[in-house]
């Protein structure tokens, strides 16, 4: 069962801004707190990371899995596709960049459906914290940079 979560954050920086610290995968080792290893495994024609393979620490283990892009309304939207994972049978997700006031509305929008049975309340514990995570580090980062 899929369990669908959504949270938005106010970053001050500019939507740009916010957006290419999303889009620079290859640093997300350095910022996101559970990832520990990156790697691009395909570029689109613009050079941008199109399917990249993440190895993270998720449910008091490490997961791998493997996400493609999709550019096609950036940079107002980034959204993604797990396209393989150990732990996760599917994670569709997107961010999207709003201004707001001197700064960026963030919505964080993550569908997980995992491999393992577990508790529909744990799946949704887990896109919850995944996506706090996520949106806190991601105004720090992108914070630090503008």
């Amino acid at each position: 069962m899929r369990q669908r979560a959504t949270e938005t954050i106010v970053v001050h920086a500019s939507p740009i801004q916010v957006y290419h610290v999303v889009v620079d995968v290859e640093r997300y080792a350095d910022w996101v707190s559970e990832v520990k290893r990156v790697e691009v495994l395909e570029r689109d024609a613009d050079g941008r990371a199109l399917e990249v393979e993440f190895r993270a620490a998720a449910f008091g283990r490490s997961t791998t899995y493997a996400l493609r892009y999709d550019y096609s309304r950036a940079p107002d939207v980034l959204s993604w596709v797990q396209v393989a994972g150990d732990i996760t049978a599917e994670l569709v997700g997107q961010y999207q960049f709003e201004p707001h006031g001197d700064g960026t509305k963030v919505t964080y929008d993550l569908e997980v459906d995992l491999a393992v049975p577990i508790p529909a309340f744990v799946k949704a514990r887990a896109a919850q914290r995944i996506q706090s995570d996520a949106l806190r580090e991601l105004r720090v980062r992108a914070e630090s940079l503008a």
